[in-house]
């Protein structure tokens, strides 16, 4: 039994299944629920971060942005978060009071 006869069904089983195979892919992409795409940041209280603990609270975000920088040239690890109540540096809880001490000798405001 040969299977020339065959043939002409490949095709068409073939294109069904590469149609089968994006629609399901299709389906998981624009799925709601689990996206792989990084949804946008929202605005929050600035105690929904976590372990960061705030270390200033300047009213501009340019003098936030002075302020991290100088926690970050002096080797601690600060992030400018835009807060609901403006912007906070924060640091984690182990580096917090000497990253107080360094905006403090500065003389910028906390």
């Amino acid at each position: 039994m040969t299977f020339s006869g065959y043939y002409y069904a490949v095709g068409p089983v073939l294109a069904l299944l590469v149609v089968g195979v994006l629609v399901l892919l299709l389906r998981w992409t624009f799925s709601s629920g689990r996206s792989l795409v990084e949804r946008r940041p929202r605005t929050g209280s600035s105690e929904e971060y976590g372990l960061l603990e705030v270390v200033s609270a300047p009213s501009t975000f340019v003098e936030a942005e002075v302020q991290r920088r100088t926690l970050t040239d002096a080797g601690i690890r600060a992030t400018l978060a835009p807060t609901t109540e403006g912007p906070r540096v924060m640091v984690f809880p182990e580096h917090a009071a000497l990253a107080r001490q360094l905006l403090a000798g500065r003389g910028e405001r906390r």
